[in-house]
């Protein structure tokens, strides 16, 4: 997995939550993985289209869009 358990547990703790079962801290991190891997794939693709090998500030944003 990409996103550390340690990572996701802290995401949630200073969004507010006192307790995280471990299947829900399984269930977020599998999502930030999901979402970031398909906003990653989109940036890249939008670089490669741009003709450049390097992801900008602008690929990530409009990957986010």
């Amino acid at each position: 997995m990409y996103i550390s358990e340690t990572a996701a547990r802290k995401m949630l703790k200073d969004a507010g939550a006192e307790r995280i079962s471990g299947d829900a801290l399984k269930e977020f991190r599998k999502h930030l993985e999901k979402s970031s891997f398909e906003t990653a794939d989109k940036a890249v693709k939008l670089a490669h289209h741009a003709k450049r090998k390097t992801v900008e500030v602008s690929d990530i944003r409009l990957a986010l869009g």
